[in-house]
């Protein structure tokens, strides 16, 4: 055990088990506080005197929060962190406790900090007792100044909570809920905002007293905040007869609620009236000269506390607007699709996300969706954002494969004049055979709800984020092809849906996959729904989601149709469009003649390069009919038509076509006006039913 050290509080070795007898003897409670745990033991005597139960205390300081208001207990957390860090041993505050029946009790603790051989605290133990009949019993004097510490406890306690007050309803919430007015003797506040030259109403008093007419007033009107406002001098009224007296207007809607006094203060900040607050009580004999410069101190902390609020709250509506500029203003209707987006800001101040979406449709049917997420929380990252959106849409409507789209749009973002890189997944979904091909750069996995309810994550093999990627050499993005049915929705989010303060990641991503199991099936409610969730836990960064549902019946067994360009000298384009082949191969069941077909594909494809002078476009697609064959099409904007060479038994190549008619079951070549297309067909067996 470690010593104790020496102080005027004097505690036995077996603390907390067994208690001095002249601690209990003298109606003081005792406290054990293990800092490294936050566990805080109370004994019997000590939950007395905070008028709790045995079975109503958890064991942590959240315990207390029933009987100790917000202001109390900053002003006393600021003692006991003023005493950790400045090595003391020892410390001492009262502090007004709210008992069962709503009264409030004067307590006294003194606490004895224990620190390890390295000096860091770990333990605090002491006492608290009931110290209301003593400051009762006190002599005139220290009555005196323990009034004048509580009041000045009352401004410090409030001034130090609007510190961190982010909007004007924190503010009003802070002056409302800590007590503060309860300890200076009010009964009820009201507050007005300077709004375009005339001042708002924002807090009324108390229920039944808001005064029609006086939501919005002008300065020169006959009402006590326009008058402070005007001549910027507080206004003390000490009687109802006063009252009555100088504003006959108001006086006579509010002279019912027992009013007898009441303190308006002009809210200066920055040399200019802001607004203005009026306190009013039902027991007040007269404002002493303490009492007024304590209200004018309390005054301007308030004003200042506004004034940042206003910012914020002006800053954060500029820097939403920006980022909703920058989001597409509508997602267009397409065919075979049910579509929601949402984009959540964080409640930040001015600070601003680069969380984007956008849906982009396509030439046959197909559709681009595209979720993404800019490294940093700042108008830059916003910047980079809108550059990044618009160069994917564009690589997209241009026909790249989902893979080259990605790899292109890291090569941007390289080349970009940022340090800033970019997680992402890009999904593009043939609606009409349900094939969807996905492409993820560092972001979080997608989700398949499926069509009765149940929801899974989509592991999906991915690349570095977008830059990094290009920085790194490493610009190969796996794509993975599935299979959506009519009825499935696919989710696709940023990582503020699922990223918790102290959580794991994994946790979160199977919490949203409970929240979109239990959701409302219509996929707009549902967004709504996983907004409003990451709003009640208080989530502090961007949210954006996209939701696409395959709409109609399944599609015929005559399959589907994916299309690629491959432009000569490009490489990427040629490994894209045979890992579309391969794709579409697995996709539509034909694994047995997997070999044979990416062969024959990849000799056309070989010849429309070598022996033209354009790139290629290349189609697969699946042929109804009575038996089942897949087709691959490969067309140029050569008018020459292949021929058959032969390659001799040294030759290296022109062999091609050769293959292509030892491996097809049909092969040919059509011309398509200024070019021509050269096919293969394949019979593949039916894919088995689901």
């Amino acid at each position: 055990m470690v010593e104790r050290e020496a102080g005027p509080l004097s505690l036995p070795d077996d603390w907390p088990a067994h208690p001095h007898i002249s601690l209990s003897l003298n109606r003081m409670g005792t406290f054990d506080w293990h800092l490294d745990s936050g566990l805080l033991h109370l004994d019997g005597p000590a939950l007395a005197v905070f008028d709790l139960r045995p079975d109503e205390y958890d064991g942590r300081l959240s315990g207390l929060e029933a009987r100790v208001s917000q202001s109390e207990g900053s002003r006393l957390n600021e003692v006991v962190d003023r005493a950790l860090r400045d090595g003391n041993v020892t410390y001492g505050a009262y502090l007004r406790v709210r008992r069962r029946d709503g009264s409030l009790r004067w307590t006294h603790t003194q606490g004895a900090i224990r620190r390890d051989p390295a000096g860091r605290p770990y333990r605090v133990i002491g006492i608290v007792r009931d110290a209301s009949q003593e400051l009762a019993d006190s002599a005139a004097r220290l009555e005196l100044s323990a009034v004048r510490r509580v009041r000045t406890s009352v401004v410090e306690g409030t001034a130090a909570a609007l510190a961190h007050a982010r909007t004007v309803q924190d503010v009003i919430d802070v002056l409302k809920d800590s007590h503060g007015l309860a300890h200076l003797g009010a009964s009820s506040m009201v507050m007005g905002l300077m709004e375009a030259g005339r001042i708002h109403l924002v807090a009324e008093g108390p229920e039944g007293s808001y005064v029609p007419g006086t939501r919005v007033t002008r300065t020169d009107e006959q009402y006590p905040m326009s008058e402070v406002v005007r001549t910027l001098v507080p206004r003390f009224i000490e009687s109802a007869e006063e009252f009555a007296e100088r504003y006959p207007v108001l006086w006579p809607h509010i002279s019912q609620l027992g009013i007898n006094a009441a303190a308006y203060l002009p809210l200066i900040a920055q040399a200019r009236p802001i607004g203005a607050l009026g306190l009013l009580y039902r027991e007040k004999s007269g404002f002493t000269a303490e009492d007024r410069n304590l209200l004018v101190a309390l005054g301007s902390s308030i004003a200042q506390s506004l004034q940042r609020a206003v910012l914020f709250e002006q800053e954060h509506d500029l820097a939403e607007g920006l980022q909703q500029a920058m989001l597409p203003r509508r997602i267009p209707a397409v065919p075979g699709a049910e579509i929601a987006v949402r984009y959540r800001s964080a409640r930040l101040g001015r600070d601003i996300g680069g969380d984007w979406y956008d849906v982009i449709p396509l030439p046959g049917g197909r559709v681009g969706a595209v979720i993404g997420d800019v490294q940093g929380h700042d108008t830059h990252a916003a910047a980079v954002m809108g550059q990044l959106r618009i160069v994917l849409r564009a690589y997209a409507a241009e026909g790249h494969a989902p893979a080259t789209v990605m790899a292109r749009a890291s090569v941007f973002l390289h080349e970009l004049d940022t340090d800033r890189f970019a997680t992402c997944t890009y999904a593009e979904a043939d609606l009409a055979t349900g094939v969807v091909q996905l492409v993820r750069a560092g972001h979080v996995d997608p989700l398949i709800r499926d069509t009765d309810g149940d929801c899974r994550r989509l592991p999906v093999p991915g690349g570095m984020p977008l830059g990094l990627s290009a920085a790194f050499g490493q610009l190969d993005y796996p794509v993975e092809t599935i299979e959506l049915d009519p009825g499935q929705a696919l989710l696709l989010y940023t990582d503020g849906l699922v990223e918790q303060p102290g959580a794991d990641l994994d946790d979160g991503l199977q919490l949203l996959a409970a929240l979109v199991r239990d959701g409302p099936r219509d996929l707009q409610l549902l967004a709504d729904r996983l907004c409003e969730v990451v709003d009640a836990r208080g989530g502090e960064d961007d949210v954006a989601v996209l939701l696409l549902r395959r709409g109609g019946a399944r599609a015929p067994r005559s399959g589907g149709r994916l299309q690629q360009q491959v432009a000569q000298g490009d490489p990427e384009g040629l490994r894209t469009a045979r890992h579309m082949i391969r794709a579409a191969v697995a996709a539509w069941g034909a694994r047995e003649r997997s070999d044979e077909i990416e062969l024959a594909a990849d000799e056309l494809i070989t010849n429309a390069l070598l022996h033209t002078d354009g790139g290629a476009v290349v189609t697969v697609r699946v042929l109804p009919g009575v038996e089942r064959r897949m087709r691959v099409e490969v067309e140029d904007g050569s008018s020459a038509l292949p021929h058959r060479r032969d390659a001799g038994y040294s030759g290296v190549s022109g062999r091609g076509l050769q293959l292509v008619e030892g491996l097809a079951d049909e092969w040919g070549v059509e011309s398509r006006g200024s070019g021509k297309c050269v096919w293969c067909e394949f019979i593949v067996p039916d894919r088995p039913s689901r």
